[in-house]
């Protein structure tokens, strides 16, 4: 049997799976990094991901956060529901420098990507080499669709959610001053949720776009040439009454179905090829929990795991292997206790507005209202979900 040269090995190199890295290896483990297959074709990169304030610290101390022009601070978040309700979260208000950020994808990976490059005890390796000589520790950070969590035998639950987000970015006709939008709108029987989110900087007049919208619409959309597409984006923007800046330009669409994606376990031990030796594994990011992007926190769900593992793989006793079970466990419990409540209040939000019943609309529209003028619980539920 051969014996891993690595204390941790890990299958992803995505946002989460590198800043893991990067965080063990401050710790003078030995860092396994297995590399993500490269996405095919050769298509510019139009993802954007919202980034609160944990995460913010996370990744600037890692030296890895882009300056302002790719990671734009949010001054303002302005939610409409499908009626008049409208509800405002302002950065000044909280005495904060931002709400949270949007940073640009591409250049988030290549600043990890250099950083893993240049730190010393992590070594890129190839999924044959991982198998061929398992780490104490694996950690599964493939996303979603993970291939490693199968052969696991992990059950993952998924809840589909009858719509698919297309996601695309646009050019406006005026700077977007920071500001964030999103509208819940409901027409007929049909439901969407529909994002502009500031890109390029302060002076910026381009924004991520993330359209939810149900499956039956999404080929119709797709087909559409770009002046079209853009038309329609402006229509949903403007079903209520909104001062956004217009649409006058959009690049090229990406598509994915919504769900929502539990995984039963998220560490556990598999037996090596010599039938005795335990080697143990953790799941993060995608690979244990999936969720629809209306609150944009997919991304800090993921950097939460590992900021969570680095610290209790840090902070054990000398003694201990990082794949101890106790440690594991312990990492297992405290990240599903965290993050059932804001997965279970997601869920909630979509499946509220996502109904359209004329006393249904009427009841989340008055409620939107209500909290709009709560004061401290509005409040309340800003900082948590900044931090």
């Amino acid at each position: 049997m051969a014996y891993s040269s690595h204390d941790v090995c890990i299958r992803g190199s995505g946002i989460v799976g590198r800043t893991l890295a990067l965080l063990l290896a401050r710790h003078r483990l030995r860092v396994g990094l297995v590399e993500s297959p490269a996405p095919a074709g050769n298509q510019p990169d139009i993802r954007a991901y919202a980034i609160n304030h944990r995460s913010q610290r996370l990744l600037a101390g890692l030296k890895c956060w882009p300056g302002a022009e790719r990671a734009t601070p949010v001054l303002q978040m302005r939610v409409l529901g499908d009626g008049h309700a409208k509800t405002v979260f302002d950065a000044s208000r909280m005495e904060q420098e931002a709400m949270t950020w949007i940073a640009d994808v591409p250049t988030l990976e290549h600043m990890l990507q250099q950083a893993c490059q240049y730190q010393s005890g992590i070594d890129v390796i190839t999924a044959e080499q991982a198998d061929a000589a398992p780490a104490p520790l694996t950690v599964v950070c493939e996303g979603k669709h993970s291939s490693t969590r199968q052969q696991l035998g992990v059950d993952y639950d998924v809840t589909p959610y009858g719509q698919t987000a297309i996601a695309t970015r646009a050019t406006l006709d005026a700077p977007h001053l920071q500001i964030a939008w999103q509208w819940f709108n409901q027409s007929g029987s049909e439901s969407d949720i529909l994002a502009f989110l500031p890109l390029d900087g302060p002076e910026g007049r381009e924004v991520a776009i993330v359209w939810s919208v149900d499956r039956n619409r999404v080929d119709d959309l797709l087909a559409l040439d770009d002046a079209a597409f853009a038309a329609h984006l402006q229509n949903a923007a403007h079903l209520q009454p909104s001062d956004a800046p217009n649409v006058v330009a959009v690049q090229r669409r990406v598509a994915w179905p919504l769900q929502l994606g539990l995984a039963r376990r998220w560490v556990g031990s598999r037996i090596g090829a010599d039938g005795v030796t335990r080697h143990n594994w953790a799941l993060a990011g995608d690979a244990a929990h999936s969720v629809h992007p209306l609150a944009g926190q997919g991304l800090n769900l993921g950097l939460a795991d590992v900021a969570l593992l680095d610290q209790i793989i840090g902070g054990r006793p000398y003694w201990r292997s990082p794949g101890d079970m106790r440690l594991l466990r312990q990492y297992e419990r405290a990240r599903k206790a965290e993050t059932a409540p804001l997965i279970a209040g997601m869920d909630g939000i979509q499946r509220l507005f996502s109904h359209n019943a004329a006393g249904v609309r009427q009841l989340r529209n008055l409620g939107m209202s209500l909290f709009e003028r709560s004061g401290p619980v509005k409040d309340w539920v800003a900082r948590r979900a900044m931090d």
